[in-house]
C-alpha cells in the first residue's frame, strides 16, 4: 500500500516497466548500433564511406526514398478526396464508410500483398477477365514490377493516410466554410481558402507516416516486385541473414533511420502552424520578391469585384439543384476507392473454397478441402498456436505496461509527458527494419534469440505504444475529480482506480489491448530477424509458403486472418456500447 501512495505522489514512477522494456530491448541496442556504425571506440565514417562507394547501395537508396516519395504522393493524392467525401456525407453512411477503412487497416499487411499476388499473377483475375474478353492474347506480365509494387504499397498505406485527415477534417467547424459561402466564395473557393488550409496538419500527419512507414517496407516488395524493385530494407534483412558483421548492416540502418529522423524533425516539430523565427524571415523574404506580383493580382481582383458583385446577386437565391453530377461523381469515386481496399481481402475468401489443386480465381468449384488441409497440417496448427500463445502473452504485458505507463503520464508534467511519448512511440514511428536490427542486437545481449520470450518482448515495444497512444486518449477526457472526490470520502488509491478509474478508461484499455494483439500476431519483419529459424509463427510460415508458391492452405489461412478484423471491431463496438449503456443507466453505487 506504501509503494502505490508513492507511485500516486510521483506518478512517472508508474512508467518505469514501459520504458524498462523499451530501453534494454530497443533504446540500448540502438545506442550500440550507432556505436558500431561509427567504428567506436576509435570513431569514422569508414562504414559510411563503404556504403556509399558501391553503386549498388546508392542505388537502392535512392530507390527506396523514390519508391517511399511516389507511394507517398499517390495515398495524398487518392486520400484526400476520400477523407473529405466521408467526411461531408450523411452519419450512417460516414460511419459505415469508416468501419470500412478500418476493416483493411487492421486487416494483415502480408495477406493483402498475397492477394495482389492472386489478382495480378499470369493467371490471375485480371488477366483471366482480358483473356476470356478476348482482349489480349497472352497474359500481360502485370506481377514481379514497379507498378505492382506501388499497388501493392498504396492499397496497405491508403487507410494510414485516410484516418489521420478524417480525425482533423471532422474537427473542423463547418459554419465557416458556410461563412464564407454567403460572403458570396464560390464552394472551390470557400473549400481553398478555409477548408483546405485547416486540413492542413491531417494532411502533414498522414503524409509523414506513410513515408516513414514506407521507407521500411520488407514485404511487399520482395513478393510483388522484381529484382530491381529491392529497397533498402530487403538489403538490410538479407545482410542480416548472411552475415555475421553488423558494422555495414549498422551503417545502413542508420543511414535509412536518418532519413526517416530527418522527416520527423522537419515535419513534425510544430504541428500548430508556427514555425518561429527562421521560417518567419524565410517567408517575408518570399514575400518581399513576390510584392510587386501581389499588387498585380490585388489590382485585377479590384476590377472583378464589380462582376462577382452581380452574379453572387444572381445566383444567391438559386435553387441547390445543381450538385448532382458532383455528388454522383463523389459516389462512384468513394465507391472504387472501397472496392479497391476491400475487394483483394474478399478474393482471399472466396479463393480460400475453391475445388481446384492450385490457386485459382475465379474457383473452379466449392470445397473447404483448404480448410481441411489448414486444421489436419500439425505443422500449420503449431505455427497458429506458437503466433496465438506470443500474441496473447504480448497483449497481457503490453496491456499491463502500457496502461500504467498512460496513467502516470496523464498526471505528470505536458513538458515531460511529451518528451516521454515521444521516446514511447519511436518503435512505431521508425521504419520496422531498423527496429528489427535494434531488437535483434537486443536480444543477442540477453542469449534469447530463436526464443518465444525473445519475441513476446520484441513484440511488445511497439504493443505497448499502441496500448499508450489509445489509452492515454481514453484518459485525455477522464475527469480527475472523480477520483478526488473518491479519495475526499476516504477510498484509497487501489480502491479509487478499481471503482472509479478502471470503469471509466475500459473501452481504451480493451482497444489498446486488441491492437496490442493485432499487431503481435500480424508481425512479420521483426520476427523473420529474431525467430533465428527456430520459431515459426503463423506469419512467417504463411511468408515462406508464399515464396515457394506451392501450398495453397495460405488462402484459408489468408480468409481466416481477413475476418479476423471484424471480430476485433465488433468486440470493441460490445465494450463501448457496454460501457456507454452502464454509465448511462447504472445507479451511482458509494465506495464503501
Amino acid at each position: 500500500m506504501e509503494v502505490l501512495q508513492k507511485f500516486g505522489r510521483m506518478p512517472i514512477g508508474l512508467t518505469v516497466p514501459a520504458i524498462a522494456i523499451l530501453l534494454v530491448i530497443f533504446g540500448i541496442p540502438t545506442v550500440q548500433l550507432f556505436l558500431t556504425s561509427v567504428n567506436a571506440p576509435s570513431f569514422s565514417i569508414v562504414h559510411y564511406q563503404a556504403f556509399f562507394e558501391q553503386e549498388g547501395n546508392v542505388f537502392i537508396l535512392f530507390q527506396t526514398i523514390k519508391m517511399s516519395l511516389v507511394a507517398t504522393a499517390l495515398c495524398a493524392i487518392i486520400g484526400y478526396p476520400t477523407a473529405y467525401l466521408i467526411v461531408i456525407a450523411s452519419k450512417p453512411v460516414r460511419t459505415a464508410l469508416i468501419v470500412l477503412v478500418f476493416i483493411p487497416w487492421l486487416t494483415s499487411g502480408l495477406v493483402r500483398t498475397y492477394a495482389w499476388t492472386v489478382i495480378l499473377g499470369d493467371h490471375g483475375l485480371i488477366n483471366n477477365v482480358l483473356l476470356e474478353l478476348g482482349l489480349v492474347s497472352s497474359p500481360l506480365s502485370l506481377l514481379y514490377n514497379r507498378l505492382a509494387v506501388y499497388i501493392g504499397m498504396v492499397h496497405i498505406m491508403l487507410p494510414i493516410m485516410i484516418l489521420p485527415l478524417l480525425s482533423v477534417m471532422q474537427g473542423i467547424d463547418k459554419s465557416l466554410v458556410a461563412a464564407a459561402r454567403s460572403m458570396g466564395a464560390r464552394p472551390s473557393a470557400a473549400f481553398w481558402r478555409v477548408f483546405f488550409p485547416l486540413s492542413l496538419p491531417g494532411v502533414r500527419s498522414g503524409t509523414l507516416l506513410v513515408f516513414v512507414v514506407s521507407l521500411g517496407f520488407y514485404i511487399t516488395p520482395q513478393a510483388l516486385g522484381g529484382l530491381r524493385d529491392a529497397m533498402l530494407s530487403n538489403f538490410i534483412a538479407a545482410q542480416v541473414a548472411s552475415s555475421l558483421n553488423f558494422a555495414p548492416i549498422a551503417a545502413a540502418a542508420f543511414i535509412l533511420l536518418a532519413i526517416a529522423v530527418v522527416m520527423l524533425s522537419i515535419f513534425g516539430l510544430d504541428i500548430s502552424g508556427t514555425q518561429g523565427h527562421t521560417g518567419h524571415v524565410l517567408r517575408k523574404s518570399w514575400q518581399s520578391r513576390l510584392s510587386s506580383l501581389g499588387a498585380l493580382l490585388r489590382y485585377l481582383n479590384e476590377i472583378a469585384i464589380p462582376y462577382r458583385a452581380r452574379r453572387w446577386a444572381a445566383q444567391l437565391y438559386e435553387a441547390g439543384g445543381d450538385g448532382g453530377w458532383s455528388k454522383i461523381g463523389g459516389a462512384v469515386f468513394v465507391l472504387i476507392i472501397m472496392i479497391y481496399l476491400l475487394f483483394p481481402g474478399l478474393i482471399v475468401i472466396i479463393m480460400s473454397f475453391s475445388a481446384g489443386a492450385f490457386l485459382e480465381f475465379p474457383p473452379s468449384g466449392f470445397s473447404l478441402q483448404w480448410y481441411r488441409s489448414f486444421f489436419g497440417d500439425p505443422s500449420w496448427i503449431r505455427a497458429f498456436l506458437d503466433s496465438l500463445q506470443i500474441g496473447l502473452t504480448v497483449t497481457i504485458l503490453s496491456t499491463v505496461a502500457g496502461t500504467l505507463a498512460a496513467f502516470g503520464l496523464a498526471r505528470t508534467f505536458p513538458r515531460l509527458r511529451n518528451s516521454l511519448m515521444m521516446v514511447m512511440l519511436t518503435p512505431i514511428t521508425f521504419p520496422a527494419i531498423v527496429v528489427g536490427v535494434a531488437a535483434y542486437l537486443g536480444l543477442v545481449n540477453l542469449g534469447l534469440i530463436g526464443t518465444k520470450t525473445g519475441i513476446v518482448l520484441a513484440h511488445s515495444i511497439g504493443s505497448i505504444a499502441y496500448v499508450v497512444v489509445i489509452v492515454a486518449a481514453t484518459l485525455a477526457n477522464f475527469d480527475q475529480r472523480l477520483e478526488q472526490a473518491a479519495n475526499s470520502m476516504g477510498a484509497g488509491p487501489v480502491r479509487t482506480f478499481m471503482r472509479v478509474t478502471l470503469p471509466l478508461i475500459r473501452p481504451g484499455i480493451v482497444g489498446g489491448a486488441v491492437f496490442a494483439f493485432i499487431a503481435s500476431f500480424d508481425e512479420v519483419v521483426v520476427t523473420s530477424l529474431v525467430s533465428g529459424f527456430s520459431i515459426r509463427t503463423l506469419p512467417l510460415k504463411m511468408l515462406e509458403n508464399m515464396n515457394q508458391q506451392i501450398d495453397p492452405t495460405i488462402a484459408a489461412v489468408g480468409s481466416l486472418l481477413t475476418l479476423m478484423p471484424v471480430l476485433w471491431l465488433v468486440a470493441l463496438y460490445v465494450t463501448w456500447w457496454r460501457s456507454r449503456a452502464r454509465l448511462q443507466g447504472a445507479p451511482i453505487n458509494p465506495i464503501a
